[in-house]
């Protein structure tokens, strides 16, 4: 018992990052901010320099309650793996909600736009394809919860990138919308218990990609709550959940194998 408490200790230090893939590389992390409309956003973005340059590119979107410290690591441990970064921002700098009514509103925003959410989307993809040392014909995109969401949308809005990643995400598809545009395959990596997202939103989703002939994998996690990759999300309908956690880092990692 002792031994496979300290096995797991290991695994979620390494995917919480005590542990650098190259270490004698430098991780280049820093706030990146862009225009859209004439607004700032203030997106962040990271690489290993010591991968060379032509690096393929992970864009990130973020949680519901914008970028934070959360989508920083993440970002910097795919820099860990060798490849260039970039969490966009959908909500505008400064704009970062520190309350359950305040993240509420402002995705809520943009579930009822979804041309602003794609806009945003698009601006966000097209900065991280301007920056130097990434290949930007190489692009993965993923999201956390709402992010998640947002990625599906990218996929129905036909986004010419390679793959798309939801992790705990939204799965319903908007009145009007479809996945027959859909160019490159699909990860889902979900609770089998997610209340938010329940395993009838994914059974209509895996319904809609057969019926659109689009390629995806979805792994589903038994008894595990939303927001199961947060580090101290606890109680109520969302809950960190470590194995989940490592085994969905792991899967995303084999899909950009794969994909870029």
């Amino acid at each position: 018992m002792l031994r496979k408490l300290l096995l797991l200790c290991l695994a979620v230090a390494a995917v919480v990052g005590f542990t650098v893939v190259n270490a004698k590389a430098s991780i280049l992390a820093e706030p990146v901010v862009y225009e859209i409309d004439g607004q700032p956003f203030e997106g962040y973005f990271a690489m290993n320099e010591g991968f060379g340059d032509e690096q393929p590119i992970v864009l990130l979107i973020h949680d519901w309650n914008g970028i934070d410290d959360y989508e920083q690591r993440r970002v910097q441990m795919l820099a860990e793996r060798g490849y260039a970064a970039f969490a966009a921002d959908l909500y505008g700098q400064g704009n970062r909600p520190t309350n359950v009514e305040e993240s509420r509103a402002e995705s809520g925003k943009l579930y009822s736009d979804r041309a602003t959410m794609r806009q945003r989307i698009m601006a966000g993809l097209a900065e991280a394809q301007s920056m130097a040392g990434v290949d930007p014909d190489r692009v993965v995109a993923m999201g956390y919860c709402f992010g998640g969401a947002a990625v599906l949308e990218m996929a129905r809005a036909g986004m010419d990138i390679d793959g798309f990643v939801s992790f705990h995400g939204g799965l319903v598809t908007p009145e009007g919308q479809d996945y027959s545009a859909t160019p490159a395959p699909i990860l889902v990596l979900h609770g089998g218990n997610d209340p938010v997202a329940p395993m009838s939103e994914v059974a209509a989703l895996a319904d809609e990609l057969n019926a659109a002939e689009v390629p995806y994998d979805m792994e589903i996690y038994g008894g595990v709550l939303h927001s199961f990759t947060v580090w101290g999300a606890d109680g109520g309908s969302s809950r960190y959940d470590s194995h989940a956690d490592i085994q969905s880092w792991e899967a995303l990692l084999s899909f950009l194998e794969r994909q870029v």
